[in-house]
């Protein structure tokens, strides 16, 4: 793999020369965990569980270009936790709830994912306003906590099919006692979005939309790096 990115960092710089990377980047069980959401979600069909619509597109035209030198960082400072290194998540906590800010990038492809909306915690945002404000690391805080986690197992509790996440920094090293895992919640839709400007808040966990939950369970398999920024 590293030979994957290295071919693709170099193809970053020669098709978007302006847009270049700096130099130093391209050097449990079937349980309910204590996290979990606010509001509980809505069952969705099995036949509804769609992938997002749209095509990838290259890194160096998405939007998460400016984000990839910090996550590129991450990945290398945490390269012995880290097994697979063909796909990363990106999750840009700096963006508003109402906006899609969780990307996947397939480093080994060079492109990226359409972005995903993803709910940040009750904690980081006590007066619902949709911007996470907060961010913590502690017990019951039911904040949402930035830093570089590694994908864990999937596992099922009472929001369906869910992966565990392993924080690597002393920023989120208490996510698993935390229980802070990907999941679905049915308050993480364009639909929440429109009828009140933000998606719902969970209590710390990355939430997405139920519809897009077999996608990012899949693309994100165990082993690979999950990066929180703001």
């Amino acid at each position: 793999m590293i030979t994957n990115r290295r071919h693709f960092l170099g193809a970053i710089a020669g098709t978007a020369a302006s847009l270049a990377l700096p130099r130093g980047i391209a050097q449990a069980q079937e349980a309910d965990l204590p996290g979990g959401t606010f509001w509980g979600t809505v069952p969705v069909p099995d036949a509804e569980m769609a992938t997002v619509q749209g095509q990838p597109t290259s890194i160096a035209r998405s939007g998460v270009l400016p984000l990839l030198p910090r996550a590129l960082a991450a990945l290398d400072q945490h390269g012995a936790a880290i097994a697979e290194r063909d796909r990363i998540g990106i999750v840009d906590f700096s963006q508003p709830s109402r906006e899609a800010r969780f990307h996947i990038v397939d480093l080994a492809g060079g492109t990226a994912s359409a972005p995903l909306l993803v709910a940040h915690g009750r904690g980081s945002d006590p007066a619902n306003r949709g911007i996470a404000e907060h961010f913590s690391n502690l017990v019951d805080s039911e904040a949402s906590s930035r830093g570089s986690y590694v994908t864990g197992e999937v596992y099922y509790g009472k929001h369906g099919r869910s992966r565990r996440l392993i924080g690597l920094d002393p920023d989120n090293d208490r996510a698993l006692e935390r229980g802070i895992v990907i999941h679905a919640a049915s308050y993480v839709s364009p639909a929440m979005v429109a009828i009140q400007g933000r998606v719902g808040r969970s209590q710390g966990c990355f939430a997405v939309n139920p519809r897009e939950i077999t996608q990012v369970l899949e693309a994100l398999g165990p082993g690979r790096l999950l990066f929180a920024t703001s």
